[in-house]
């Protein structure tokens, strides 16, 4: 069984999510924004061992305590999509334009795309690419849980921001409607921000999907 928790951190309330198998307690950050101690800690209090950050794409707010627990730890980073590398070479520009404190860069050591899996001890993420918010977004799925990890590609009553560098109003719809819905209104997601949800409900009533 895969285990979670939601973890928002820094001022943008970004929703890490710290996933682990209860087989092996083996686990993974996804999205670690920032706060990396109080991350860790999450981590170390359940007795877990880290075994990989998972990136959905290379927003700051998204990416941010990356370069520090990769550092710290020495465990891998997997994702985004290779389409996001120059949001990633980009970090001391987006601490910049955000006003935040200087975070050391990262490489990912392995770049994500469409059909690729990541393991979670013995737990299965599927990777779908799902542009739009950023070109190289990514959206991981557990399919025996009927879970997804959407990033910011749809929230709970909206959509994704298109107006970044790279961003793309129309790609994102299309993400949406032919990507994640028809994998099942009964999932369940946890957006990069806010509340979680279902596909079937933001197909009913999200109103940007009407």
């Amino acid at each position: 069984m895969l285990n979670r928790i939601t973890l928002p951190v820094t001022p943008f309330m970004q929703n890490c999510s710290l996933v682990w198998c209860s087989s092996t307690n083996r686990a993974a950050l996804i999205d670690p924004g920032g706060e990396t101690d109080r991350l860790l800690a999450a981590v170390n209090e359940r007795g877990l061992i880290l075994e990989r950050i998972i990136l959905t794409h290379g927003h700051l707010d998204h990416v941010g305590g990356t370069g520090e627990i990769s550092a710290q730890t020495g465990v891998p980073v997997e994702g985004p999509g290779e389409q996001d590398d120059y949001w990633i070479d980009g970090l001391p520009q987006q601490v910049q334009m955000f006003g935040f404190e200087p975070v050391p860069g990262f490489t990912p050591d392995r770049w994500l795309k469409a059909g690729d899996t990541v393991s979670v001890g013995e737990e299965q993420l599927e990777i779908y690419h799902c542009p739009g918010h950023t070109p190289g977004h990514l959206v991981l799925v557990h399919e025996a849980q009927r879970l997804a990890f959407v990033g910011d590609v749809l929230f709970n009553g909206g959509i994704g921001r298109t107006d970044f560098p790279g961003g793309d109003h129309q790609q994102l719809l299309h993400s949406i409607n032919s990507i994640l819905l028809p994998l099942g209104d009964d999932i369940i997601f946890v957006p990069g921000h806010g509340p979680e949800s279902t596909f079937g409900h933001e197909r009913l009533t999200n109103p940007y999907l009407r």
